[in-house]
């Protein structure tokens, strides 16, 4: 059912999966809407006991756009069957296509339908993708908030960052931060980062790995020197030959390889698959090699951390600083140079330097009755 409704009588609808509206579109639209009005109108629903008589299914930017043009009568299409799982699937049907609808908010949206018991194959039938793209999209919700904001600024890769999202929340920082400031020079490259980094997270710690015996490193010695000198070869023998035969023109190359230009052609084409397949295959061994690295240089910093940590508790604890005792005044005035005194000055200062001897007090000794009675006195007869 259509009708004209007052824009004060409708509602956002707040589990709206679409969260972001760009400012300069939304203006574009408010002009549109005043010269044109609006040509399409919006969808919504009764609601009962809500504070305004409808919320709004479909349509939220134009009737914000509406709103900002001063219009007071919206036209609006009113859903009365529509419950709220109808309902959100419509606001999905109508932002899922959109240019300006994240990439978070569509992965989040397919995951609230995914929670109310829908599959990946009902929703990719309902919304016309593949269940690739939807379990895809339900995948990088896993990803941590800064990446997440990384992903819908475009700053990041749809591809890449379901990649990205595999690892736990440290390792996600880490290759976000590399791809963003272009230490990768390609997408390709940072995938393959990433894949050798999920691949170290799902094995044991290095310091656990077993150390190769020495038949085992031998091994490797000889598969490394195989490799360099078949590279080597290719390098010094195939690339100048090929860098000869792209400086020729068509018509001379057909002249000069003749009934075996055919043959040639098959040739390069399999040395061409070849190549790539290669190509791919270095360029994953580098994304290994990298984070190998990675981790060394994690390893050293938590190692020298460690050894700073040694050294500061093995450092002997300050004493406390004792106030300082104000010198004496014989001693300061030691230091400024007197006039030589006089003999007489000299003997009296020596009297008074020389401390006084004290004299230990005698033991008190009462006298004996013989010796009190010789102590009397003779009186006259």
């Amino acid at each position: 059912m259509f009708a004209n409704l007052k824009i004060e009588e409708i509602a956002p609808d707040p589990e709206q999966p679409r969260k972001f509206f760009d400012e300069a579109k939304h203006q574009e639209l408010k002009k549109s809407i005043k010269e044109n009005g609006l040509l399409q109108p919006v969808v919504v629903r009764p609601h009962e006991g809500g504070e305004t008589p409808y919320k709004l299914i479909a349509g939220e930017r134009r009737w914000r756009a509406c709103k900002a043009a001063g219009l007071e009568v919206i036209p609006a299409n009113v859903l009365k069957d529509a419950d709220d799982e109808r309902a959100y699937v419509l606001g999905i049907a109508e932002n899922v296509g959109r240019e300006d609808m994240t990439i978070m908010e569509e992965a989040t949206a397919y995951l609230k339908l995914q929670l109310a018991g829908w599959d990946a194959a009902k929703i990719a039938k309902q919304f016309g993708k593949t269940e690739t793209h939807i379990k895809w999209r339900i995948g990088l919700l896993t990803l941590r908030p800064e990446v997440g904001e990384m992903v819908n600024k475009g700053q990041i890769k749809n591809n890449l960052a379901w990649h990205i999202a595999q690892l736990n929340p440290a390792n996600q920082m880490v290759v976000a931060m590399k791809y963003v400031r272009g230490e990768f020079d390609s997408e390709a490259e940072a995938q393959h980062f990433a894949n050798a980094m999920k691949m170290r997270e799902d094995q044991t710690s290095l310091t656990n790995e077993k150390v190769p015996s020495v038949e085992e490193e031998e091994k490797r010695k000889k598969q490394k020197a195989k490799a360099k000198d078949g590279l080597g070869k290719a390098e010094d023998v195939l690339l100048p030959l090929l860098e000869e035969l792209a400086a020729k023109k068509p018509e001379d190359l057909a002249v000069i390889l003749g009934d075996d230009l055919t043959r040639h052609v098959k040739v390069v084409g399999r040395l061409y698959s070849k190549v790539q397949m290669v190509r791919n295959l270095l360029s994953k061994a580098q994304g290994h090699q990298r984070v190998m690295a990675e981790e060394f240089n994690k390893a050293a910093v938590e190692v020298q951390q460690e050894r700073e940590e040694v050294k500061e508790k093995q450092k002997p604890e300050a004493k406390p600083e004792t106030e300082a005792k104000p010198e004496p005044v014989a001693k300061k005035a030691a230091a400024k140079p007197a006039a030589k005194p006089s003999g007489a000055a000299r003997t009296r200062n020596r009297a008074e330097a020389t401390p006084e001897r004290k004299v230990p007090a005698q033991k008190k000794v009462e006298p004996t009755a013989e010796a009190a009675k010789k102590a009397e006195p003779v009186t006259a007869k």
